[in-house]
């Protein structure tokens, strides 16, 4: 079926015939319009097709995409300076290739404009940061990654603890739960220092603080390792300067058993502090020893043994000043005589004059560590009695497996 033209202005010009339904001319009378026959009468032309190019058949110009999203993010705010740009070059496009989108192209240049200044107005003031102090208090308590703070168990979405994240959800640390956060730390600086500088920081951080909120180390089961929530670029840019550090089962899929890790001065009685207390001051500084070996770097590892006897001739005189609870006496007395006798060994090991001899006494030294007697004393204060397994490849004292890390 032929669908006839627009009558008036838009008639084709010349002596072309009617076309279709019109009953054949000429016409006698100058205006004279040929009738059709009823809707409905088979003769009649309609009802006529949905053309979606206009009115005449002309296809209409498509809308211009760089304008579309100049429009976009001017509406979100995000990235103004880059709405700004492409509300320019979505005009330039429109008035070179035809296009339609000019009104989207104009609003969205000008929001960008307004956006860029805001930004600039809110870095001059403040603003930017009293802001997020005001997201991060409207988002507490609601199972944000914001609200998160030490002591806090939480179940993430996923179910992993790698990857990006913002919504989390609090849940009792006395079931069981994918995280539990034993520190925030604050980041410094305006600028953001990079991924890979906020990494390091995380690990260095964590990986000590973990001692603070988990003093029984050995209360922490083998599958549980440290993990940390950091800012992201985008984050940063908003005033997000927390570093929230958390354990996490080693499997990314896995969860934490029912309990919390926490054995701190909350959680611990005064003769259990004054135990752990000294036995991790002893581990810290044996987590330092040097990567060489006594043969390639004898006076470094001589040094190092010499702050192992340091160390441990202080501790004998914290646990031996204490007051113990009764059935705890004899026990702590007994690993004292253990450690006096280690701190003589690595006395020997600081003046050792080849790798021989340094080998020698740093077995030595080495055999009261988690041996019968720490054992026995740990059992009467009522720690934690199982001595851990350490991965030869992980100097954390905690898991087996590398840290993971969630961005917000």
């Amino acid at each position: 079926m032929s669908i006839p033209p627009a009558p008036g202005p838009h008639q084709p010009q010349g002596s072309q015939e009617p076309q279709g339904p019109y009953p054949q001319g000429p016409f006698p009378q100058s205006g004279q319009y040929p009738q059709f026959p009823p809707y409905g009468h088979p003769a009649a032309p309609g009802p006529y097709p949905y053309h979606p190019y206009g009115p005449y058949g002309a296809p209409e110009p498509p809308v211009n995409g760089v304008s579309i999203a100049a429009l976009v993010l001017g509406l979100l705010c995000f990235l103004p300076g880059v709405g700004l740009v492409l509300g320019l070059i979505g005009l330039r496009q429109i008035k070179r290739k035809g296009e339609r989108g000019k009104g989207m192209a104009v609003a969205g240049s000008v929001l960008s404009t307004v956006w860029v200044g805001l930004w600039a107005l809110s870095l001059s003031t403040g603003f930017v940061s009293d802001a997020w102090d005001g997201f991060k208090d409207a988002a507490k308590g609601d199972g944000t990654a914001y609200s998160l703070a030490e002591g806090d168990c939480f179940d993430s979405p996923s179910g992993s603890l790698e990857g990006a994240t913002y919504d989390v959800e609090e849940v009792p640390c006395s079931g069981r739960h994918d995280g539990e956060v034993f520190a925030v730390v604050d980041l410094p600086g305006d600028s953001y220092p990079g991924d890979a500088k906020v990494t390091d920081i995380a690990e260095d951080k964590c990986y000590t603080l973990q001692y603070t909120y988990a003093m029984d180390g050995w209360a922490v089961p083998e599958d549980v390792d440290v993990y940390y929530l950091m800012p992201s670029r985008q984050s940063w840019s908003f005033g997000d300067r927390e570093i929230t550090c958390l354990f996490g089962n080693v499997e990314e899929k896995g969860s934490l058993a029912a309990g919390s890790l926490r054995s701190d001065e909350t959680t611990l009685d005064a003769d259990q502090l004054a135990l752990l207390k000294a036995l991790n001051a002893v581990d810290d500084v044996l987590y330092e020893e040097p990567e060489d070996y006594p043969e390639d770097d004898l006076p470094g590892n001589r040094d190092w043994a010499g702050d192992v006897e340091t160390v441990l001739g202080e501790q004998i005189e914290a646990l031996r000043d204490h007051t113990w609870q009764a059935g705890a006496k004899k026990p702590v007395a007994a690993l004292v005589a253990d450690m006096e006798d280690a701190r003589e060994d690595w006395a020997k090991a600081a003046e050792a004059g080849d790798a021989d001899t340094f080998y020698e006494h740093y077995d030595n030294g080495y055999g009261y560590v988690d041996g019968r007697t720490t054992i026995t004393a740990r059992k009467a204060l009522g720690l934690a009695d199982t001595v851990p397994f350490y991965d030869e490849d992980d100097d954390s004292g905690v898991g087996s497996a590398d840290s993971g890390q969630l961005q917000v």
